[in-house]
């Protein structure tokens, strides 16, 4: 069968296995081998699964016997490297813990797993999910699908490149200050941060556990909506997951937005956008007015100090998480990493106490401020497109660091509240790279914004476009490590 049912979403590969117009064999094969023949040139995956073309036929076996089927069944899905497997290795996409094989297995990859998912392999990242730009040390740069030259964006980088070459039909990452909604931003592709605790953070490698959230990213917001109705949910193995029931996502997608407040921020968030990003977000809300939503500028809370807040609380926890990394492992740890951890160490606990105290307070504030105006908020993922790999070496660090702050700008003030956001793809530059709009709602509003979302890409094609590579020639497992 063509190559061309990996440009299937995820809903539509489902039902196909459903109704057997294809086998879930068959469509992994096809996936397998695309990534194979792109992996030397974009750097998608760290590990490719020799066990799911079996998983496949597993699948096609129980779709033989009709027994009954999960939501997922026989869905190629890879993942960021971090959700761990029993017995198997989840590198965090670092060299130091490529052989550590995990002693349990992720709430989220067994509820993958009842749900008849097929997990393909584990995708690059950044080095310990600690870098925004999707750039990795240890096991090379993830590269921009749009353009090889720039960066993915991360932490979560090869789930929004793998994603937009069509290599897989849905992925798994995590978001602490933006790493689901930048490399989906980035890559054209939908990424959702959930409200923290909607989703169980049991059996994931941590990088700040109060702010810490697994999300998918997909193709489309009933993908996203699917996928986020399989992982959502209370569990005993994770105090801080929501005992709140879990809507039907799929059902809220209903395409009417008549009478939905959407709210355009008028400090902060366009402070520092580039005119193309600016454009875009101006004809995606000329789009959602067409569908019924009424626009209004609201004045929000200052995000500047929650972004400094959730900075801080990053750093002290990032330098309590690895600190005994950087003890284990010496001099092997990296450099860079090491340098951006070790300010943790040196904040007063009565600063870290202060700044985690305050959240409860924040969240309030914004969401009393904002959501009694509007029911959603809607704002730029970031102000510019994809930088140039080349442009954030270390060796320009003068250059690099005012990047790095502008890249999570926008995601980390949502971050440090726990309120869901959630990147759409709204257009490209003039270059061809790549824009998103972030829309943002009050805790557990996932379905209002996916909603929404889904109305957008009823009327718009951007989520459809894909770029054009070319495989390499360089063989089956080329750059695979």
């Amino acid at each position: 069968m063509s190559a061309e049912v990996l440009q299937w979403d995820l809903c539509t590969a489902a039902q196909r296995i459903k109704d057997r117009e294809i086998s879930s064999e068959e469509l992994t094969r096809q996936a397998l081998q695309r990534a194979r023949e792109l992996q030397g040139r974009f750097n998608s995956f760290i590990t490719l699964d020799e066990e799911a073309l079996e998983a496949a036929r597993k699948a096609d076996l129980a779709v033989a016997r009709g027994a009954p089927l999960g939501p997922l069944h026989g869905v190629p899905l890879a993942h960021k490297d971090m959700f761990y497997r029993k017995g198997k290795v989840s590198t965090g996409g670092s060299r130091l813990l490529e052989h550590r094989r995990a002693t349990v297995t992720a709430t989220v990859v067994t509820r993958l797993e009842a749900a008849g998912a097929i997990w393909m392999g584990g995708l690059n990242m950044s080095e310990f999910a600690a870098n925004p730009t999707g750039q990795n040390e240890s096991y090379g740069d993830c590269r921009n699908a749009w353009d090889e030259h720039r960066i993915s964006g991360g932490s979560s980088s090869g789930s929004g490149v793998a994603l937009a070459l069509r290599l897989c039909f849905g992925s798994l990452g995590s978001d602490t200050g933006g790493s689901v909604r930048l490399p989906a931003a980035l890559n054209g592709v939908v990424g959702l941060r959930p409200t923290y605790g909607r989703v169980s953070r049991y059996g994931m490698l941590p990088r700040t556990w109060s702010m810490d959230t697994a999300g998918p990213i997909t193709r489309t917001a009933r993908d996203c909506a699917r996928l986020l109705g399989v992982i959502a949910g209370a569990d005993p193995q994770d105090a801080t997951a929501s005992l709140r029931e879990v809507p039907a996502y799929e059902s809220c997608l209903t395409g009417d937005l008549s009478g939905l407040r959407i709210g355009i921020p008028v400090n902060y968030f366009y402070d520092r956008v580039s005119q193309a990003v600016r454009t875009a977000m101006e004809q995606s809300l000329a789009i959602l007015k067409n569908c019924g939503a009424e626009l209004i500028e609201v004045q929000v809370p200052d995000p500047a100090s929650l972004y400094q807040i959730g900075n801080l609380i990053s750093q002290v926890e990032a330098a309590a998480i690895h600190g005994n990394l950087v003890r284990e492992f010496g001099d092997r740890y990296p450099l860079v990493l090491k340098t951006r951890m070790e300010s943790g160490f040196y904040v007063p606990a009565v600063d870290y106490l202060n700044a985690q105290t305050s959240r409860s307070r924040l969240t309030t504030e914004f969401v009393e401020a904002v959501f009694s105006q509007v029911d959603v908020l809607h704002t730029p993922v970031l102000g510019m497109t994809a930088p140039r790999i080349e442009d954030m070496s270390p060796k320009r660090s003068a250059e690099v660091f005012p990047i790095l702050a502008q890249m999570a700008r926008n995601t980390r003030p949502i971050s440090t509240l726990g309120l869901p956001a959630l990147s759409v793809p709204a257009g490209f530059s003039g270059e061809g790279l790549p824009i998103a709009f972030q829309l943002v709602g009050r805790p557990f509003a996932e379905g209002l914004l996916l909603k929404v979302a889904d109305a957008y890409q009823r009327l718009t094609n951007w989520h459809l476009d894909q770029p054009q590579p070319i495989p390499t020639d360089a063989g089956p497992d080329a750059a695979l490590h």
